[in-house]
């Protein structure tokens, strides 16, 4: 029976997941070996065809790109990566749905070695199939134990990081005990969502756990939960960026046919300008290389306001105050950002070589990025005080070549990264499109150019950077994070779960709720202040 290119794709994707899964049983140390057989009772769920038909379809390539480290090569910007940057306009004619991407997922960063490995058994495929492969080579489920831990401290560690001494600020010292709580408790859920797809050959992604635990009705719950805190983000980076060039250039201004723009809202705008382009493309694999700077990027940052802080002896100034509780759900909400990286956690996990080190990744990545956390929190705190700003990039002194650096890489870094982190929720939109529109150009322009200028006017709507953070972390990433996980837990493996794995999880449940409502509570009523004055 003759099979096309895109059949013969499936069927290689299929066979490296199955080879993935043997592999996580021959390894694993055998604590939760139990949980494999599970889906066996889990039939009434879901059928399995149905998590790689429903929508969202584009999940999986578009959070690898979004969350990637794309493996370093000789020949990463050569002429195929250039060629592919250059039709990338005029490939959005072509839908962004399965049809239309690449067949096997994009990577999440590999080794080289074990993907040359995986080149050898693709020889006897047909010539085409052959050549697409080749192609798209880098995606197999090859990444290494340290390649795995970049990708997810470069998930982890973001913009968050720059609002942990406002954090503190708003919640007191004692607030950081809220920082190391949640790092354990996200630890865990974390494990809870391998337990997860380990219960069934077919799921690979977190909306695919929502549709195993709570059918069809838990896909979309979770898909638009997970889209809305891209969507956020994407606005974050719009505040941020007006935030810090109108720190650096506070008398710029626009005036035109009576329309007088001030520093904020002109960089605002021009941020979203420049960006659009970038939006625009199909093929965001260049900016994925070029966002692979994130983790070294927010290493410079902190590294910068250490160097301010001890070396050009601008110093410690405060004491600090020990707990702050009429501002405390703000704090609350601003830490569980931190943690806001479990939609990528089931991509890491699904492409690594050796699976059952994955609780070793999540150890090792917590670990980075809780102590990174707390030591820029303790050191920002500790030198600005009752003035920490939401950003503390906008307390450094500007006349200090630290401070330039701080503030310039908080600047450069989200023009990479916007695009990655909106093109997920614009894909998701194209599916939605008839199939007689879903292949215009126009309509998937329209729908990015909306999605980008959206963004600029509910940053200009709302522009406290630290107070959206909070909400975001607080309402979003509370149900990513803390609520969804155990509760996915419990509904897919009901049956094999401890009485101790049941109150664990109902006790995270409860502490995610408790900590959403009232850091979803504080910190629209601080917007809504703000608002009004």
């Amino acid at each position: 029976m003759n099979h096309s290119s895109s059949d013969q794709s499936l069927y290689l994707e299929s066979d490296g997941e199955d080879e993935r899964k043997n592999l996580a049983e021959e390894e694993d140390d055998g604590a939760f070996s139990d949980y494999s057989d599970v889906h066996n009772q889990n039939q009434n769920h879901s059928k399995p065809n149905s998590y790689s038909t429903a929508w969202p379809k584009s999940y999986r390539q578009s959070i690898d790109l979004y969350g990637s480290l794309p493996s370093p090569s000789p020949g990463f910007l050569g002429n195929s990566s250039l060629s592919r940057f250059e039709s990338s306009f005029s490939s959005l004619t072509r839908r962004h749905t399965p049809e239309s991407l690449p067949a096997v997922r994009k990577p999440l960063l590999v080794d080289e070695e074990a993907a040359k490995r995986k080149r050898s058994s693709h020889s006897l495929l047909p010539s085409k199939a052959s050549s697409r492969v080749s192609h798209e080579m880098g995606i197999s489920n090859d990444s290494s134990f340290g390649q795995a831990v970049l990708n997810g401290v470069n998930v982890l560690c973001g913009v968050g990081i720059l609002s942990t001494p406002y954090a503190v600020k708003e919640g007191g010292w004692l607030g950081l005990l809220i920082l190391f709580a949640f790092g354990v408790l996200c630890f865990y859920t974390g494990l809870l969502l391998r337990y997860c797809l380990d219960s069934h050959p077919d799921l690979q992604t977190y909306p695919d756990i929502g549709h195993a635990a709570f059918g069809t009705t838990g896909r979309i719950l979770v898909s638009v939960i997970l889209y809305l805190e891209l969507y956020a983000m994407s606005v974050e980076y719009i505040i941020l960026e007006s935030d810090n060039l109108s720190s650096l250039f506070p008398n710029a201004a626009l005036s035109i046919g009576g329309f007088h723009l001030d520093a904020p809202h002109l960089f605002a705008l021009l941020t979203t300008i420049a960006v659009l382009p970038t939006v625009w493309l199909r093929d965001l694999s260049i900016l994925s290389y070029i966002s692979a700077g994130g983790v070294i990027a927010s290493v410079l940052v902190v590294l910068c306001l250490f160097w301010v802080g001890l070396i050009d002896e601008v110093g410690i100034h405060s004491k600090g105050t020990p707990l702050n509780l009429a501002t405390l759900p703000v704090s609350v909400g601003l830490y569980g950002y931190c943690y806001s990286g479990h939609g990528v956690f089931p991509n890491i996990y699904t492409s690594m070589a050796k699976p059952s080190q994955f609780p070793a990744v999540l150890v090792t990545c917590f670990g980075i990025c809780t102590l990174m956390y707390a030591g820029v929190a303790v050191m920002g705190y500790s030198m600005f005080g009752e003035s920490t700003e939401s950003q503390f990039t906008l307390n450094l002194p500007q006349d200090l070549v630290a401070s330039k650096i701080a503030l310039w890489t908080t600047v450069v870094s989200p023009f990479t990264k916007y695009a990655l982190t909106l093109s997920p929720v614009a894909m998701s939109l194209e599916e939605l499109l008839p199939s007689n529109h879903g292949k215009s150009r126009f309509y998937a322009i329209a729908i990015r150019s909306a999605l980008a200028f959206s963004t600029l006017l509910v940053g200009l709507a709302i522009p406290f950077f630290g107070l959206v953070m909070s909400l975001i972390g607080s309402f979003l990433t509370m149900l990513i994070t803390l609520i969804l996980p155990p509760a996915c837990f419990l509904s897919i493996l009901r049956t094999k779960v401890t009485p101790t794995q049941v109150a664990l999880c109902v006790v995270i449940i409860t502490v995610g709720a408790v900590c959403s409502a009232m850091g979803t509570y504080s910190a629209l009523s601080k917007i809504i202040e703000k608002l009004n004055t």
